[in-house]
């Protein structure tokens, strides 16, 4: 795949991702509204119940007390007596709010002729005293309608009197400034004159838009969730996409440069067969024997090769097999040192040895714990435009040996020492790209120690050379019993 199919596969990707996005925000937003137009619905049933209940009970109270006036009042016996058969027999039988007003008209009728019998002006029924004296039972009234049809919110009440400009009843007295602007308003009956403006009963919700917003949140989980796991994989994907060109691009220098390795000692091999061949170079024994030394050499090199690659192989399939035994790591150490210390002081270099750890016994491989120290060495030689000047320490912390090797060779930038320990990866900046290697032998270093339960770090810098830090657990007890 090139360079702009994957651009192209992306970017529609991308637009997919956003439409649906966009697509799913819509349809949460009609959730909303249709979730406050069901709010709305809800609280106009369960106000006009409130409000049912709560001017039955105004009217029944004001009935009373025109009884009490009439019934004390020797003169008017035809007005008690029609009050008292309209609260015996009227207000038990009341249904609808347009039955109270029917009771109204016809109190109305009844109290204006006791008014104007007895020549008082009885005003005071409805200037709020049932309703400041009867505030709980207001609330009590306005939360059982609420909670009977589903609005189980916080809410704030008020009695406001368009009469007198003022407000007769809060609920707590919390939010005045919110019952005059944002509240919901409904008509309370005209208790005392069926000309005066009605009280306003005002209902306000702090948490209103909380309270619908839990009525789909199982809509915006769900949601939420569709869109991490959209963006995920987009994401995973793009990633996996992007190594995989990688590994493709590893691979590609991985086969030239395997081809390039194998090729130079098959070269050299084919070289010294073709002069073997020469009746006059037998009779020579010391060119002789020198051309067998190096098809002998260059065999070995191919041989290195090939076990390198394949020791890889079976590390990937998690089907090497380490065979553990109690070693000396300062052993291990002295003989890596002494394979490699004949090609470091080739190029003019040399190998310290600070081996100062107090204990040095390990439960590990001792074949491939020495090619561990081997590539580390091998790599302080070979990256390195200086002559060669590699320190091997040891020092023993708490349960663990560390062993640092340091050098003073071409160093490696901070973005590339995470990536140094990943199969096939080669550092291609600067001229690291001269240097000769398959980029498996760190991460065959790494993988050797994770199956000893230790680790390695890296500390470099450009030009400043690298200390390459091993960590192993030091044998003890239970890790022999473990074995």
């Amino acid at each position: 795949m090139n360079k702009w199919s994957t651009i192209l596969i992306i970017a529609l990707v991308t637009l997919s991702t956003i439409g649906l996005m966009v697509i799913q925000v819509y349809w949460i937003r009609d959730a909303v509204k249709v979730k406050q137009a069901v709010f709305l619905r809800d609280l106009d049933q369960a106000m006009t119940g409130a409000i049912y209940e709560l001017d039955k009970l105004r009217l029944e109270d004001r009935l009373k007390k025109q009884r009490q006036i009439y019934k004390q009042n020797h003169g008017i016996y035809e007005l008690y007596d029609s009050l008292n058969n309209l609260l015996s027999t009227g207000i038990s039988n009341i249904n609808t709010i347009s039955e109270i007003n029917y009771i109204l008209n016809k109190t109305n009728t009844i109290v204006n002729r006791a008014n104007w019998q007895l020549s008082i002006n009885n005003n005071e029924s409805d200037r709020g005293s049932f309703l400041v004296s009867n505030k709980d039972l207001i609330d009590s009234i306005i939360t059982n309608q609420l909670r009977q049809h589903n609005v189980k919110t916080t809410h704030e009440f008020g009695i406001y009197s368009p009469a007198t400009n003022s407000m007769l009843v809060q609920r707590t007295g919390a939010y005045p400034d919110k019952l005059l602007k944002e509240a919901y308003v409904y008509d309370l009956a005209p208790i005392s004159s069926l000309f005066a403006p009605p009280n306003k009963l005002l209902l306000y919700f702090p948490y209103e838009k909380g309270f619908i917003a839990r009525q789909i949140w199982k809509l915006l989980a769900v949601s939420i969730f569709l869109f991490l796991v959209i963006i995920f994989s987009f994401s995973f994907s793009i990633h996996v996409i992007n190594r995989q060109k990688k590994l493709s691009v590893m691979k590609n220098d991985f086969i030239n440069n395997m081809t390039h390795e194998f090729k130079t000692p098959i070269s050299t091999i084919a070289l010294a067969c073709e002069a073997l061949k020469d009746e006059d170079l037998k009779k020579i024994a010391d060119v002789y024997n020198n051309y067998i030394g190096v098809i002998n050499e260059e065999n070995g090199r191919l041989k290195s090769m090939a076990e390198q690659i394949l020791q890889t192989a079976i590390i990937d399939k998690g089907q090497l097999k380490l065979k553990k035994s109690v070693i000396d790591a300062h052993d291990i150490i002295l003989n890596a040192v002494a394979s490699k210390k004949i090609a470091v002081e080739k190029k003019g270099g040399s190998i310290e040895l600070q081996l100062k750890a107090t204990n040095s016994l390990l439960k590990a491989d001792t074949v491939h714990l020495t090619n561990v120290i081997i590539n580390l060495i091998d790599n302080a030689s070979k990256y390195n435009l200086n002559k060669p000047y590699i320190i091997i320490n040891t020092v023993t912390k708490g349960k663990d040996l560390l062993i640092r090797i340091q050098d003073n060779g071409i160093g490696i930038s901070k973005s590339n020492q995470k990536k140094i320990f990943e199969k096939l990866y080669r550092v291609t900046t600067g001229n690291v790209h001269n240097f000769k290697g398959f980029g498996l032998g760190l991460s065959y270093v790494k993988a050797i120690l994770d199956l000893h339960k230790g680790g390695i770090k890296v500390d470099s810098d450009l030009g400043n050379g690298s200390t390459f830090t091993i960590s192993l657990p030091l044998k003890t007890k239970n890790n022999e019993e473990k074995k």
